[in-house]
């Protein structure tokens, strides 16, 4: 039991002991954190922290910021951090941001961290034309912020399109040429190309280098009215503090240099600024706040010690800052040369590599080739030996097919021989037939001529017969009379032997023909000629079909000068038609 009091007793007085906290979320550039902040904690408490937190020790140039009723507020380092009119819901927000600009980016930022804070704030003031950058700056910024995201541009990896949801370049940009997406992508990917080799630290320092330059960079811009009550811009920077016109932010009317001015304070509204040179006039002005004009104080006050401070030699503080930072920055000269090295190295070793695997690769295909060479030049062999025997047997059959061959022409020969004296013989046989055709129609003629001279003599006796008829008529007639006479005279009286008779007129007509006679002559005739008609047909249907036969069998080049004169002449035919012709007459 004494025990447990006694627990309940250390408990109870260790939660006695234990601060209260609130939660504070702190938005960087990149990043969003909460603490556990203790109730008495001063600014300089937090903003300690997140310093350590985020191993930043260039802490000059940043604060946390934070809003009041529209109006941008810093806390103060001595101030705690409750006690700023800050919202109390939980948790209670800020933005770490840089409050102070370096006149020379390369030579004051040397730490990493600082250099990668302003990076991003600085392109983020450039994207929402809080700075104004020109367009061809602003490609050209672009092309570093790429740099330092993506790295080397490497053609296989940066394909068209991989820009296409990053925000580059400032929308008035965009909006003031008639150019595509692509084109940009384009026109920024060319300036990406050229900076290879650059780590991302010394692309944002070339970014950030390019800014500087702009005349809306690290400039506080708020609005003020002059005594005449005209309304004017105060610009507070790194090197004094600047009058612009109210449509122009890039060229100061006016300007006062850090280190031209003796005097800055403010009373109320008013605002006083008094130059080191008394013969210069006072500038006053107002603000429309209280507030601002806090701020506006804060602000000279900071830039004036930074300009003071650059001015002067080093704190030792920044001496080892500067000097862990060369240190750091040789060590990483050696470290990419050493990588550089090491790439190089791994690059000839992953090309001999891929030279060795190329080799050992085409080496495979060349084992596979011969020894597919090899199996097709097997099987060519086999094909080779099979074809050897197909060709010897192919040679024994050609062998034989010779010997038939031979046979076959001296077969030929002989044919050929024989059709030689067959033609002959035929030839022979056609000019005997034409010769036989030749004297047939010259027989014809004859025969014509025999039966011209038969009609002509049947003619001469039918003439000579009728002459008899008409004769013995005459003489009958008289022997009639000569026969009545002598009857009257003497009957008894014996005829005169002189007296002619019948028979006398049979010697007086050498040729008697009848009728039957002639017309058995004339169809014997006519029956002669129909049959010498029909053998002449059939014996020239012969002759053209013994040359048709001929013909095929016929060498042109043993033809000679004879067989074409006569091929050609064609007397024989004519004769032939001629005594055709005869025949039909």
């Amino acid at each position: 039991m004494a025990g447990a009091i006694a627990s309940r007793m250390n408990f109870t007085s260790l939660k006695r002991k234990q601060p209260k906290t609130f939660i504070v979320r702190i938005i960087t550039m990149d990043a969003e954190m909460e603490f556990n902040c203790e109730m008495k904690w001063k600014g300089k408490d937090l903003f300690d922290l997140v310093c350590r937190t985020l191993g930043l020790r260039e802490t000059w140039f940043f604060g946390l910021q934070y809003t009041v009723k529209d109006t941008i507020a810093w806390l103060k380092m001595d101030k705690k951090v409750l006690d700023h009119d800050v919202p109390k819901e939980e948790p209670v927000t800020f933005h770490f941001l840089a409050k102070f600009y370096p006149e020379n980016v390369e030579e004051e930022l040397v730490q990493d961290i600082t250099q990668h804070l302003f990076f991003l704030q600085v392109k983020k003031q450039i994207l929402e034309e809080k700075i104004y950058c020109p367009p061809e700056a602003s490609v050209l910024l672009a092309s570093y912020a790429v740099q330092a995201k993506y790295g080397d541009y490497d053609p296989s990896v940066h394909k068209r399109g991989f820009l296409a949801e990053e925000e580059l370049l400032p929308k008035r940009v965009i909006n003031l040429y008639q150019m595509t997406p692509e084109m940009w992508e384009e026109r920024i990917t060319a300036w990406y190309a050229e900076h290879r080799g650059r780590t991302r630290d010394e692309a944002e320092m070339e970014y950030l280098k390019i800014a500087q330059d702009t005349e809306m960079y690290g400039v506080n811009y708020f609005l003020i009215r002059n005594k005449k009550g005209t309304e004017l811009l105060l610009g507070v920077d790194a090197l004094g503090l600047h009058i612009y016109d109210l449509e122009n932010r890039l060229t100061p009317k006016t300007s006062f240099p850090w280190n031209e001015i003796r005097n800055i304070s403010y009373s109320d509204k008013e605002f006083t600024i008094k130059p080191l040179d008394k013969k210069i006039d006072v500038f006053k002005f107002n603000s429309s706040k209280l507030r601002v004009n806090k701020l506006i104080l804060q602000l000279c006050i900071g830039n004036h010690d930074l300009f003071m401070r650059r001015r002067k030699a080093d704190s030792l503080e920044v001496q080892q800052m500067k000097a862990q930072a060369r240190e750091e920055k040789a060590r990483k000269q050696m470290e990419r040369q050493r990588l550089a090295r090491e790439k190089q190295l791994r690059e000839e070793a992953e090309r001999a590599r891929d030279e060795l695997e190329r080799r050992l690769l085409q080496l495979k295909e060349e084992a596979q080739m011969a020894n597919d060479a090899l199996m097709r030049s097997e099987e060519t062999a086999d094909l080779l030996a099979e074809k050897a025997q197909i060709t010897e047997e192919e040679a024994k059959l050609l062998a034989q097919k010779a010997a038939e061959a031979e046979q076959e022409m001296q077969r030929i020969k002989a044919t050929a021989i024989r059709n030689e004296e067959e033609k002959r013989l035929m030839e022979q046989k056609v000019m005997e037939t034409e010769m036989l055709a030749i004297k047939m129609a010259e027989e014809s003629e004859r025969r014509v001529k025999e039966a011209e001279q038969l009609k002509q003599d049947l003619q001469e006796a039918r003439d000579s017969e009728r002459r008899a008829k008409q004769k013995l008529l005459e003489i009958s007639s008289k022997t009639s009379y000569m026969q009545a006479a002598g009857a009257a005279s003497s009957s008894s009286t014996v005829p005169p032997t002189d007296v002619p008779s019948f028979s006398m007129l049979s010697d007086s007509l050498p040729y008697d023909f009848k009728d039957t006679d002639m017309k058995r002559l004339s169809m014997e005739i006519e029956k002669e000629k129909v049959e010498y008609m029909e053998k002449s047909r059939h014996l020239q249907e012969q002759l053209n079909e013994l040359k048709t036969e001929i013909e095929s069998l016929k060498l042109k080049e043993r033809e000679s000068a004879m067989d074409i004169m006569h091929e050609n002449a064609g007397s024989k035919q004519n004769t032939i038609k001629k005594a055709r012709r005869a025949v039909c007459i």
